[in-house]
């Protein structure tokens, strides 16, 4: 399989991007096609170790960069040589099977809207991470890429997510809820209202599991396999989720270097807490799928260090092998809200 990787994006790119590439190619066998300044790229590989690019690995030139700073909704068309662009025009072409980037989250949605595409059918793409449960793990859809939407947007994340979790998580039968201020059918503003109509007729019907609205709390704790949110509000659980796993991890570390005794403690649980550790880094994962899109491109966290960006291209196989969008395209007629 072969994955194109934006060596330009993100906030330790190039070196990370490439060092994490090169790492999939050892590791996984896959063959990488790295987009960016040849010449830093080919400097990045030599600080990798490698005095030549090895065989299944390529570089394909693109002289501009797509910057945090920059307008998102406008970069995309302004920098058409960026690693970004060229690297989405490459899979559109069929030149590799994903596309994996660190760079702009909202340069990279708008540019796989406008190249790359939606499915026929999809209204709005959307983030779907897997974030850590108590019963493991669950599949947030929205979680940034649609700030404001409709209930016929939140009923297609439904599916996105459901299929998500099927093909991804193995989960045969998973449970979808709509995120809320309150469990009652009859909570929330008017969005959710109709949306828990339409999620509420479709599980009827058998489509999906949908178990009804859900607190952030009980979302937590494992309360369903496949969260809906509006992306406004699935970010801002997703921020909390990261803050408050870094905030219990840096006090934990706190209290265990207190005294020799804690610190004594420390050494006896020190596997479990790499364990807990690795549940709650996102890096662990990798990256995010944009769902609704009709090739795979992988989202990664912008300050993914090299073992983030081993795991998205890892992530970006998984994906582009699940049968995900051909599930998508061939049910995309049960998504539509009838008029």
């Amino acid at each position: 399989m072969k994955i194109i990787v934006d060596a330009m994006g993100g906030d330790n790119a190039p070196r990370a991007i490439v060092q994490g590439a090169l790492e999939a190619h050892r590791e996984f066998g896959s063959e990488i096609i790295l987009v960016g300044r040849a010449a830093e790229v080919l400097k990045a590989v030599e600080e990798c170790g490698e005095k030549n690019l090895p065989a299944g690995v390529e570089i394909r030139d693109a002289t501009e960069v797509v910057e945090i700073a920059d307008d998102p909704a406008t970069a995309f068309k302004k920098k058409k040589d960026s690693s970004l662009s060229v690297g989405l025009r490459l899979l559109k072409e069929g030149a590799g099977d994903a596309f994996v980037s660190a760079g702009s989250t909202g340069a990279l949605l708008a540019g796989a809207t406008l190249v790359v595409k939606r499915i026929r059918g999809i209204r709005r793409a959307a983030m779907g991470p897997e974030i850590p449960t108590a019963a493991g793990k669950a599949v947030l859809c929205d979680c940034g890429a649609n700030a404001e939407c409709t209930p016929e947007y939140l009923l297609q994340f439904a599916y996105l997510g459901s299929y998500y979790a099927q093909r991804m998580m193995g989960l045969e039968k998973p449970r979808v809820g709509l995120l809320n201020i309150g469990a009652e059918a009859e909570k929330g503003d008017t969005l959710r209202q109709e949306t828990h109509a339409l999620l509420t007729k479709a599980g009827e019907a058998g489509r999906i599991h949908f178990i009804g609205n859900i607190e952030a709390g009980d979302a937590m704790l494992g309360g369903a396999d496949v969260i809906v949110a509006d992306g406004f509000s699935g970010n801002v659980l997703l921020k909390a989720i990261e803050g408050t796993a870094k905030f219990l991890l840096k006090e934990l570390k706190k209290t265990f270097m207190t005294n020799s005794k804690t610190k004594l403690g420390a050494l006896l649980v020190k596997g479990d807490l790499g364990a807990l550790k690795r549940q709650l880094d996102p890096g662990e994962v990798g990256g995010t799928a944009f769902l609704g899109i009709t090739k795979p491109v992988i989202k990664a966290h912008g300050s993914s260090d090299a073992h983030a960006i081993r795991n998205a291209i890892l992530r970006a196989e998984e994906y582009a092998q699940s049968g995900f969008i051909a599930d998508i395209e061939a049910n995309i007629h049960l998504m539509k809200v009838e008029s």
